[in-house]
């Protein structure tokens, strides 16, 4: 399965507010920062970081049916491809 963790990184006195996006069973550097945009919705910024991590990996995945779910520090997004079937 496919996941992006995103996180929130409070501003600092040189940087404002950031949101990271990294693929969790990627390499280490398939990550990317976007800078918040407090003009959106709280989940908007995140996912914007999850289209620039794709765009910048010039990756093919289908954004279409990704969903999301809250984390301590930000999200998870995956894909509903990815299905755990119960066996009787």
């Amino acid at each position: 399965m496919i996941a992006i963790q995103t996180k929130y990184l409070s501003p600092t006195n040189t940087k404002g507010a950031r949101i990271k996006a990294f693929a969790t069973n990627r390499p280490l550097n398939w990550g990317v920062t976007i800078p918040y945009d407090y003009s959106e919705s709280h989940e908007m910024p995140h996912f914007r970081a999850v289209q620039a991590l794709i765009k910048k990996h010039k990756l093919e995945w289908d954004l279409n049916n990704m969903r999301f779910g809250g984390i301590d520090n930000g999200y998870v997004f995956c894909f509903d491809k990815s299905i755990v079937k119960e066996s009787m």
